[in-house]
């Protein structure tokens, strides 16, 4: 599978520290766009600050690198502009969820036709090991030497309360999972999230004791299980993966449509 017409290789080899998994992101993005024969001219990816913003600065795509938290307030312009182009919006945790989360559960709540990854890999790993949104109880960052006291957000349950009409969840250990996740969330008309395990040995690896980037890669693969399994029923504090949401509701750009012509008075 050629996905290297998909990169500007003249910006390799990558910022990401070793054993990162965003390039494991990466691959299964680039795969999932050319399953389904995109060109590069359809698709516009818009990124915010942190190491998974990055991402923009490598493909070939149409690209905005903005500012943290924003990225899909950015997005939104983009598509209201240009409703028959492919948004993609790659985040970290922090960026999508603490200074983005506003901006986020808006997305959602409109059911604009965007697609969002959430690269959660609870850390902010860009700037230093700082504990985010997503990091959970009993987590040790830089902001919590003694361990973090803040429960974290579910992203799927987040996402389906404000209005998602498709989310996933997946881990980088499930590499065949990322790409069909997806290409299926690009094909889905509305907003939808695909949330992704992603490990930062650097930061929460080493400040947790997990060991290196490849003991992190097996405990997702022990720690989650597919939705509805038998597993599941045994041990409730196992992780579920999947497709949680996948529903047709009116997409926000085709309603704002409908606006126009009733202000034109066609």
């Amino acid at each position: 599978m050629a996905i290297n017409k998909y990169l500007r290789e003249r910006f390799f080899p990558h910022l990401w520290c070793p054993g990162c998994g965003h390039g494991t992101v990466l691959n299964g993005m680039l795969r999932a766009v050319d399953k389904l024969g995109m060109s590069k001219n359809e698709i516009v990816m818009v990124s915010g600050i942190g190491c998974s913003a990055r991402i923009s600065g490598y493909v070939d795509f149409h690209t905005l690198h903005t500012i943290h938290g924003r990225a899909l307030a950015f997005a939104t312009g983009v598509k209201m502009s240009r409703p028959e182009l492919n948004l993609i919006v790659p985040m970290g945790d922090g960026d999508a969820l603490a200074i983005g989360g506003n901006h986020f559960i808006h997305a959602a709540r409109r059911n604009i036709d965007i697609t969002a990854i959430v690269m959660n890999n609870r850390i902010y790993g860009m700037t230093g090991g700082q504990y985010s949104p997503l990091s959970g109880q009993d987590i040790i960052a830089t902001t919590a030497p003694y361990a973090s006291i803040d429960p974290s957000f579910d992203v799927v349950e987040l996402s389906r309360a404000a209005g998602a009409t498709f989310i996933a969840r997946t881990t980088t250990y499930h590499v065949k999972q990322i790409d069909d996740f997806i290409k299926q969330a690009i094909l889905h008309e509305g907003f939808s999230v695909v949330e992704i395990l992603t490990q930062c040995p650097t930061h929460f690896g080493r400040k947790n004791k997990q060991g290196s980037a490849v003991d992190m890669m097996k405990l997702y693969r022990d720690i989650t299980t597919p939705i509805g399994s038998k597993a599941k029923q045994e041990n409730p504090n196992l992780i579920e993966r999947g497709i949680f949401v996948q529903e047709d509701k009116p997409e926000y750009c085709r309603e704002y449509e409908k606006i126009i012509e009733k202000a034109m008075g066609s």
